[in-house]
């Protein structure tokens, strides 16, 4: 229901738990959920003046209402009716324009006599059923007594006030509550001790088998009853059957109606006494049941059994709407985790642990997301991303655009040019689509890391020595409202050194902006006494189980109450380490003819220094190939750089632009097959861009036991 529903007389919001009583516009605003009507108003009646004085609306728009703004006592409109004749009305037609076939009112009575009425408008052919009656009578009785204490008049508290007054704190309960668990949570809180009971349990009926999904007050060996196929001869199965409920005021009453229950009883696996079957039930079919167990015997009166039954109403429509709510959240968050990365890759140059955290409040997943991203000489991507908005939709594009960043990282893109494309992608999505993203490159030869953001928390580094800081930089937009180039930031970075990436979910809140969040953040990491020094790089194993423990501190000291929580969060942490220099070998080639064969021999040599001579080969070919293709088709100077770690890398640098690309060569061509024997010969080939120059590079698996010690250390 809209907010230009609730315009009216009185236009209070319902109270907060444990705090003032329902005002009269809320209380309205439960009638007419639980009766089903389009609006609902309430009069005053001044007997001074023979008038009935419009005095709280909800549902009605403030023009159509003003028709009954003031009403004589003489008047044929139904609440006068309704005040005439003391009992409720049933009017067909739609005296205030507002859509409606029939209208119900029903006088409100205090303890001197009638203090006003209240009137339903009903659409449709059908009129309120029994429940919906006994609701709206109660809703009245409690609407009196407020009337009553507006108008200065003894504070008399008609039969059932108590009870209504609970009924509208359920109903107000039930309106807010989202899953399955809340609404259990909701009947246990505001039915369980107004009524004098000592047990519950809610079940949902599906499939023709019970499942229970909530309880309170019963032992675990009687709980089984209440789960699996119905059982002939079980009050709970008559009660699905029949859509009606079961009083049971005694165990004699439970012998007499229920033989097959009266081993169980005897046997002592149930201790309770009394009990109220009460068929849950959502468009006309039942969804579940509810049991209200009582210690003693309980004589259930007409007015408790009335009000029962009309509670038991409300709580299957808000049962039914949880369990498809909790259907619906579970298959997005199922999307949403196959659209993370299930393991992160453990790398030469950095390993890490991450954490994604859904909201605890909310109805709908986030679009955040993170990765980590294997480039070429061994360098490293770490990304972290949250596509704006909550839903299913938005876990969709979030994994279009890790799926992109991928694809784009793969082709060795700058992190301006990345977040760039990125921008494009996002735009072409709509006008409200937005998304912010970190794009950062570790490279463990430079010791660099060089990142970009787009209206994103900056990073976190944590030095060897415990230094932790975080650069402050001017952010650009984010993606789907920047414009190109975006700021790229770069800075050494020592070995060993974390590098620490989060959304905003983890630093942002309602208590505290990012700013301080963020602030947060850095104390938390330096009270934490982290060194990078204890993640020794030997062994990647302990390294993660470093991290992770880490990821643990950071996310229960920034959130520890996750449960409200109305943001996602991702957190990742990666340990950086460098490339040893015995294991970087770096030449100048000459721009001639001669740079192959010098290749060749420079590249046989340091593969001979590094026992990698079986590879020697291959790599000489690979080089050859490289190097006559930018005699051939580029421009120098010419360099040549090999790294061993995992792989063997080999690079060829020239200063041309032009992109190399596999020609498919026929077979009377007597060129054009180099860069297909490159691709047949090595792991994986590409090319990456400098500012004014290329690099054409290839990697090589190395055989086991042959890599560099650190390495071999490092994969224990």
């Amino acid at each position: 229901m809209g907010p230009d529903r609730h315009k009216g007389a009185e236009t209070e919001q319902p109270p907060a738990a444990g705090g003032r009583a329902a005002t009269l516009a809320f209380a309205l605003r439960q009638v007419v959920t639980g009766v089903g009507g389009l609006g609902a108003l309430a009069h005053r009646w001044d007997p001074g003046t023979s008038r009935l004085t419009l005095e709280a609306v909800d549902g009605v728009a403030a023009g159509a209402a003003s028709a009954w703004a003031e009403l004589r006592e003489e008047q044929d409109a139904p609440p006068a009716r309704a005040l005439r004749r003391g009992v409720l009305v049933q009017a067909d037609g739609d005296d205030l324009g507002t859509g409606a076939s029939r209208t119900l009112a029903v006088p409100l009575v205090g303890a001197d006599g009638p203090v006003g009425t209240l009137s339903v408008l009903l659409g449709g052919t059908g009129g309120p059923d029994d429940v919906q009656l006994s609701f709206l009578r109660a809703m009245a009785a409690w609407a009196a007594g407020r009337l009553e204490r507006r108008t200065g008049r003894p504070a008399h508290r008609a039969p059932g006030h108590e009870l209504a007054v609970r009924s509208t704190k359920l109903t107000a309960a039930l309106a807010e509550a989202v899953t399955v668990q809340d609404v259990v949570g909701a009947v246990g809180q505001c039915v369980l001790a107004p009524f004098g009971a000592d047990g519950l349990i809610v079940s949902v009926f599906e499939n023709g088998r019970l499942t229970r999904v909530g309880d309170v007050g019963y032992p675990q060996a009687y709980l089984a009853r209440f789960e699996g196929p119905l059982i002939a001869g079980m009050p709970v199965t008559d009660v699905l059957r029949t859509r009606r409920p079961e009083f049971l005021e005694s165990p004699a009453r439970m012998y007499e109606r229920y033989p097959v229950m009266t081993d169980m009883i005897r046997m002592g696996t149930s201790p309770k006494m009394a009990w109220a079957f009460l068929p849950l039930v959502a468009s006309g079919r039942a969804v579940g049941v509810a049991v209200l167990s009582y210690n003693r015997t309980h004589p259930f009166g007409e007015e408790e059994r009335s009000l029962l039954t009309t509670l038991s109403a409300l709580v299957g429509q808000a049962l039914e709407r949880a369990r498809l709510y909790d259907l619906e959240h579970a298959r997005a968050q199922q999307l949403q985790s196959a659209l993370l990365p299930r393991t992160l890759p453990r790398l030469p140059a950095a390993v890490a642990a991450a954490r994604y955290l859904p909201a605890g409040r909310g109805e709908q997943v986030g679009g955040d997301w993170f990765d980590v991203i294997p480039l070429s000489a061994d360098r490293v991507a770490l990304v972290v991303g949250d596509v704006m908005g909550h839903g299913i939709a938005e876990a969709a594009t979030m994994g279009r655009l890790r799926t992109a960043v991928r694809t784009l990282a793969d082709l060795d893109m700058a992190p301006d040019d990345l977040l760039g494309h990125l921008n494009d992608l996002v735009s072409d999505l709509g006008e409200d689509s937005y998304a912010t993203c970190l794009y950062a490159v570790y490279d463990p030869v430079g010791r660099t890391c060089c990142y970009a953001l787009a209206g994103h928390p900056p990073p976190v580094f944590v030095h060897p020595d415990g230094t932790v800081h975080s650069p402050v930089v001017s952010p650009d937009p984010p993606l789907g409202a920047a414009t190109p180039p975006f700021a790229v930031h770069e800075l050494p970075l020592p070995d060993g050194s974390l590098v620490v990436l989060c959304t905003d979910g983890l630093i942002e809140s309602d208590a505290q902006d990012a700013e301080q969040g963020l602030a947060e953040l850095l104390r938390v990491l330096r009270r934490s006494a982290v060194r990078p020094a204890r993640f020794s790089g030997a062994d990647q194993e302990a390294d993660v189980r470093g991290l992770a423990e880490l990821c643990d501190t950071v996310v229960s000291e920034l959130l520890p109450d996750r449960a409200r929580t109305t943001d996602d969060a991702a957190l990742l942490i990666a340990h950086t380490r460098a490339l040893p220099a015995d294991d970087i070998a770096s030449f100048g080639l000459p721009d001639d003819p001669r740079a192959a064969g010098q290749a060749r021999r420079l590249v046989r040599d340091q593969l001979s220094r590094w026992g990698l001579d079986d590879l020697s080969t291959t790599t000489e070919l690979l080089v050859s190939e490289l190097v006559g293709n930018v005699i051939r088709h580029a421009r120098g100077p010419m360099r040549l750089r090999l790294l061993r770690s995992r792989l063997l890398t080999c690079e060829v640098y020239d200063g041309s632009l032009s992109t190399p690309r596999i020609r498919h060569a026929t077979t009377t061509d007597e060129g054009g097959r180099g860069l297909q024997l490159v691709a047949a010969l090595s792991r994986r080939w590409g090319a990456r861009y400098l500012s004014d120059a290329k690099c054409i590079w290839t990697e090589q698996d190395i055989p086991d036991g042959s890599g560099p010690p650190e390495v071999r250390d490092r994969t224990r």
